[in-house]
């Protein structure tokens, strides 16, 4: 059976060269193009296999494959990514990570990395920015196997240091990568493939491993379907002419115009007639053509393509496409379940909130791995009802965690008058997740110090040898901590359970402390006794504790010298009262 090009996705941490590298693969300058040289949009290229043979001439010789060629999604950035799905998974065959040979794994490459296991692509990387190694000698095009032939010696020592490090830096996320020339199983190994976008050097040993490695493990999923085109939208845009349009990548089987078609949506899919299918030239930006498009009157897996519909209202991206046979078609319910979010609830749980529905689910799937149950969930810009919803609830699950969404202004005012809710938004989900978790230590953390704050908690310290300063009115003298924390104002007992006096002040040098904690050795002031009678040298005093704290005490964080204090406390006060603290 004959079989379609793949669809390779081209991730990585901005400016790492991701569109560079595309426009040196098809020979134009979109990014120059870009707001800011940054990819603003998500684009298609189709690169078909004649090309390629002429690009990878010097490594294959004549050497022929099956696959037609390449149809690259360039995004602008992860989070785009996992938008674009399709049969509930990703809408790539296989991914390029892009890497900055200087920089190595940033945030972002490690996001990418992170849902590339998610969705199970399989990816290879591409190790741009050689060029930039002090001495490197470039030569345009060159493949990098022969390239690194032509380098001088320390300059190939430089390279390999970097390599290495890039290496142990995948390692300790769990990815084992080596150069692609020294891998013999590709089922176990990521391969990594030195290039330079802006030179072309590697980008032949790139686009061979692509096609490779697509023909020998992804040929029965790229298998040419001749059935109802499915596809994934990318965009919705203005166009002169033909009003709006819809960019997408078609997955599987065959569209034709005047083909009736079902739109994925928030809520029902719209079903609407093909008025004309835009076919951007081979080695073409379907965002940004140099040439004008073709139309074409039937299309077929897989392509990047521009359709016009009679009707696109409410249409999402990232949503699917399926052609059907009309309005009553029962495959409009299963596109409908496709585009349905089902992430599971909990009664008491936090909110989230993403900017589409692949995000809302990667969201989803990072809160699960770290045991954060999810309450509400939803896709767009979060509310005043939103943040309503969230604010509903216990302290603990009183969150809202934002994917790549902002707030619109009346969540702004809403947020306002719910200082018990917190918000955390990140254009990265495990950051997004870090942040919560931080905030969910810092506010125990806080808890238990405002617990201390309540009541005394188990103390004591030692009247260090030659250290009282002062015998009475009050006692001033040295000791050390020996468990817990002392603040002035608590009172104390002995060993024996004798009255010791209240703690007055703590000082240390001129310094005048608001508590003591273990191992400190400060100076204190005493109240109530004189030294050499009811307090001396070497006693140990402990902080006097009231009965109905000893409960909620068991159950907080104690230290254990802060336990067997508690422990020895009730036993000094059982002596007197045998049910104390009970």
């Amino acid at each position: 059976m004959a079989i379609r090009q793949p669809v390779v996705s081209v991730l990585g941490h901005v400016d790492h060269g991701k569109t560079k590298l595309l426009d040196r693969i098809r020979g134009t300058s979109v990014q120059a193009r870009e707001a800011g040289a940054i990819t603003q949009h998500i684009g298609a290229t189709e690169v078909p296999i004649d090309h390629i043979y002429k690009v990878c001439n010097k490594l294959i010789g004549n050497k022929k494959f099956d696959v037609p060629g390449l149809l690259f999604i360039d995004t602008p950035g992860h989070h785009s990514f996992i938008t674009l799905r399709a049969r509930g998974g990703s809408l790539a065959d296989i991914a390029v990570l892009v890497i900055d040979i200087r920089e190595g794994l940033m945030p972002q490459t490690i996001e990418s990395i992170r849902i590339l296991r998610q969705y199970k692509t399989p990816f290879v990387i591409a190790l741009n920015k050689v060029d930039t190694i002090e001495g490197w000698i470039s030569e345009e095009g060159r493949p990098f196997i022969l390239s690194e032939k032509q380098q001088q010696a320390h300059t190939v020592e430089v390279f390999n240091e970097k390599l290495y490090t890039i290496i142990a830096q995948l390692s300790e996320e769990g990815i084992y990568a080596d150069r692609y020339d020294r891998i013999d199983d590709f089922t176990k190994n990521v391969a990594l493939v030195p290039i330079s976008a802006k030179e072309g050097e590697g980008v032949p040993d790139l686009l061979l491993v692509l096609i490779g490695l697509a023909q020998r493990f992804l040929e029965s999923r790229l298998e040419k379907g001749e059935g109802p085109g499915k596809g994934t939208i990318l965009e919705i845009k203005e166009e002169k002419g033909l009003g709006k349009t819809l960019d997408m990548i078609l997955y599987s089987g065959t569209i034709k115009k005047g083909d009736m078609v079902a739109l994925g949506t928030r809520g029902a899919p719209v079903v609407t007639k093909v008025k004309a299918i835009l076919k951007p030239k081979p080695l073409d930006e379907i965002r940004d053509p140099r040439d004008r498009f073709d139309s074409v009157p039937v299309l077929h897996a897989a392509a990047g393509v521009k359709i016009s519909c009679q009707n696109v209202e409410g249409v999402i991206a990232g949503a699917p496409m399926l052609v059907v046979k009309n309005e009553k078609d029962p495959a409009i319910k299963t596109l409908q379940e496709e585009s349905t979010v089902k992430i599971e609830t909990s009664e008491n749980g936090i909110s989230i909130k993403a900017d589409a529905v692949g995000s809302l689910e990667a969201l989803a799937f990072e809160a699960k791995a770290n045991n954060i149950p999810i309450r509400k969930y939803g896709v767009g810009e979060i509310t005043r009802r939103d943040i309503v919803e969230a604010a509903y609830g216990d302290k603990k699950n009183c969150v809202l965690l934002g994917f790549n969404s902002t707030l619109s202004k009346d969540a702004e005012a809403e947020l306002a008058m719910h200082p018990e809710l917190k918000v955390i938004t990140n254009q990265i989900v495990y950051k997004l997740i870090e942040d919560y978790t931080e905030w969910v230590e810092e506010s125990k953390r806080q808890a238990e110090g405002d617990k201390r704050a309540e009541f005394s908690f188990p103390a004591k310290f030692k009247i260090l040898p030659n250290c009282i300063f002062r015998a009475s009115k009050p006692a001033i003298v040295g000791v050390r901590v020996l468990a817990g924390r002392i603040r002035p104002g608590e009172n104390l007992i002995g060993p024996d359970g004798r009255d010791c006096g209240k703690i007055k002040s703590i000082h240390t040098g001129e310094e005048t402390l608001k508590e003591a904690k273990q191992g400190e050795e400060v100076a204190v002031g005493i109240d109530g006794v004189t030294a050499g009678r009811q307090i001396n040298e070497e006693d140990v005093i402990y902080v006097d504790l009231i009965g109905s704290a000893i409960k909620p005490l068991k159950e907080m964080d104690l230290t254990e010298d802060e336990k067997m204090t508690l422990e020895e406390t009730i036993a000094i006060k059982r002596k007197d009262e045998p049910f104390w603290g009970m």
